[in-house]
């Protein structure tokens, strides 16, 4: 059992990854045969936003998702487990990194450093949830920011 859980993480971080190249390679908006997969990785965290997830970035509910998980966790106070799954959002953001910065720098810069900060206090030596808490709440602000939607 534990070797499958130690594939699932993986697994799951490079089907976000194929998901976000797809999503960040094409400027047009989803059509229905895609909008299904968006719904499924909604479906299964935290309620998202869908008006807001569109921007000149492209679709970034993807990431969303992933942070608003993280946030989530860190309101549990398992510090350790939002560690673990902010990475990745690490490896999806930074994976899309080519698509999505060509099309509005100034804003990717904006979302990057919100997700390094996020990072830097969960990655902290010993952990504050205040912290984490606040660098999650700041993020998810940057996500619906009209600078991120427009």
């Amino acid at each position: 059992m534990r070797h499958l859980h130690s594939l699932t993480r993986p697994v799951a971080a490079l089907s976000a990854i194929a998901l976000l190249a797809l999503a960040a390679g094409c400027s047009k908006s989803t059509d229905t045969s895609t909008a299904g997969s968006a719904s499924l990785a909604t479906s299964q965290t935290t309620s998202v936003p869908q008006a807001k997830t569109a921007s000149k970035l492209g679709d970034l509910s993807a990431f969303r998702t992933i942070a608003a998980d993280v946030a989530a966790i860190v309101d549990k106070g398992d510090l350790p487990a939002a560690k673990t799954r902010i990475k990745d959002l690490e490896v999806a953001w930074d994976s899309a990194e080519a698509g999505l910065k060509p099309r509005a720098a100034d804003d990717w810069h904006m979302l990057d450093k919100a997700i390094d900060r996020a990072l830097s206090a969960l990655r902290a030596d010993a952990p504050n949830q205040t912290d984490c808490k606040t660098a999650m709440s700041e993020l998810l602000k940057i996500f619906e920011s009209p600078q991120a939607t427009n």
